[in-house]
């Protein structure tokens, strides 16, 4: 397989400036999300840091595409609870390891194409139900613990609350239209953190989630059993961690694709992937995949190339080693503040004013991801259901175009042209077609304009050729295609049928 790496494509001029700042937002919207799903998986808060520093460095260099970011997603990471639970911490580094050992297959053997299945209704409501997960995800700033129990927010520590993301969200929307020279997310943070420090406002912080100040990340190799009774209790986790996080990789690149109007690759995407999970799961990382969220913030930024990502990460790893102390007082208000503001720009409005020019089962198919996708949390679920039940859908209408022409030839023979595909949802219409008892001893089906897809219009064709037979007639095949006779020919032994041979025809030369 060919794979370079290219950290910069010096054919485009990178705004250095641009991709600096960008990264550093992205720093600051990826740490209390990376410490809350940590905390919330019961894994030490490093563990988080440590899968953003390491998840979004390595993408950051070997991905399929600038722009996209990588951290400790909370995907992936819902999957590896019960394991926690069950076995332990050392399992989860394992199973970690072992879902980076799969993505690297994937990308190895090009598998990564299928996530061209994933139908646009699903796209629209794998994207509309992400941007509510992200939404609601951020009333949870709004509580607080009051004898061990969350409560909601009241009285003055409530408006306080919401002056300061009314503050962050007024200068995300209005700063732009006088400058975008600097990141409008990352003057809110500033603005806002020096709001609370100078006057002095009791608010909810940075460090009331976790610490996040610690060493470079350690290597540490798995303290678990090397057997196969060890690779039955992770190989799930890690094959569903896999599964998950290349899921949702793929599918944020294309909407990064679809953003950038620009081209990634998502086998290179895997394979990053793939080798960020592996050293997650050897240097106490909780492992993770590309997040939609951050990736987004780094994009309306105006972060173009790789280097946003690289100073992200990097900004990561300083924070943990000497910058905790200042980090850890930012205020909540500010993070919850662009991150709504990136669940708004997430969410796709478009789908609204479309929404009357779709097919009724396009719109059931986007708000059953939708739906599923803010109800279950699993985004990996809600995609393959989605695309379950476009496949569905799609085999039903396809199932309703096989139509047939009859007459009958000058020879006496009966004919019928058939259109559509013949498979397993159209056999039921296609035997309809035909008369048995009121047709001539001999019957040609002509599939010039249709094709034999599976057993099932095998297994049909064989059964109407028993029905003809049976009344003392004869049922043949004409215009079948190169691939439908290997199929017949593959089956023979299963189905008795009559294939009748194009003629060859020769072109003279002058």
């Amino acid at each position: 397989m060919k794979f370079t790496l290219q950290l910069f494509d010096f054919s485009k001029r990178i705004d250095y400036k641009t991709e600096i700042l960008a990264g550093l937002t992205v720093a600051m919207t990826m740490i209390p999300e990376s410490l809350s799903f940590a905390i919330l998986a019961g894994f030490p808060p490093l563990m988080g840091l440590y899968a953003a520093f390491i998840m979004g460095l390595v993408t950051a260099i070997l991905g399929g595409r600038p722009g996209l970011v990588s951290g400790g997603a909370g995907a992936t990471v819902i999957v590896l609870i019960a394991l926690m639970k069950s076995n332990g911490i050392e399992y989860v580094f394992a199973a970690v390891a072992l879902a980076g050992v799969i993505q690297i297959i994937v990308g190895l053997f090009k598998l990564g194409k299928f996530v061209r299945l994933v139908p646009q209704p699903v796209m629209f409501g794998f994207v509309n139900g992400l941007a509510v997960i992200i939404f609601m995800s951020q009333l949870e700033q709004f509580k607080t613990v009051v004898n061990g129990q969350a409560a909601w927010l009241s009285g003055t520590a409530l408006y306080i609350m919401l002056a300061l993301v009314a503050l962050t969200i007024a200068i995300v929307i209005l700063l732009p239209k006088f400058t975008k020279a600097i990141p409008a997310s990352l003057v809110a943070i500033i603005v806002v953190f020096l709001v609370v420090f100078c006057f002095g406002i009791d608010t909810k912080l940075v460090r009331n989630i976790a610490s996040v100040s610690g060493g470079f990340p350690p290597f540490h190799v798995p303290r678990i059993p090397f057997n196969l009774e060890t690779l039955k209790i992770i190989f799930p986790y890690g094959l569903i961690m896999a599964g998950v996080g290349l899921t949702e990789g793929l599918l944020t690149l294309n909407l990064v694709d679809e953003i950038t109007d620009s081209k990634g690759n998502g086998n290179r995407e895997s394979i990053a992937q793939g080798i960020a999970n592996m050293l997650n799961g050897f240097f106490t990382g909780m492992g993770g995949c590309p997040m939609i969220a951050q990736t987004l913030v780094n994009l309306s930024a105006g972060a173009r190339a790789r280097l946003s990502g690289i100073i992200a990460a990097l900004t990561i790893l300083l924070i943990i080693l000497v910058g905790a102390p200042i980090i850890e007082r930012v205020p909540m208000a500010a993070l919850v503040g662009v991150m709504m503001m990136v669940a708004i720009g997430t969410f796709e409005w478009m789908s609204f004013k479309v929404i009357n020019k779709m097919p009724k089962q396009d719109i059931f198919i986007g708000i059953s991801v939708a739906v599923i996708t803010v109800w279950l949390h699993n985004l990996a679920l809600a995609v393959l259901i989605g695309v379950i039940i476009s496949a569905l859908v799609f085999s039903w209408e396809s199932a309703k175009r096989i139509r047939a022409n009859k007459y009958v030839g000058e020879d006496g023979v009966k004919y019928y042209e058939i259109y559509g595909p013949l498979f397993f949802a159209s056999v039921a219409n296609f035997n309809e077609k035909f008369d048995v008892s009121g047709d001539p001893e001999n019957v040609i089906i002509d599939f010039k304009d249709s094709r034999v897809y599976d057993m099932s219009g095998i297994d049909a064709l064989n059964k109407l050729t028993e029905r003809y037979k049976a009344v003392n007639k004869k049922l043949h095949l004409r215009h079948l295609s190169d691939d439908c006779k290997r199929l017949l020919r593959n089956a023979d032994g299963v189905i008795e049928v009559n294939v009748m041979e194009d003629p060859v025809y020769q072109v003279a030369n002058n």
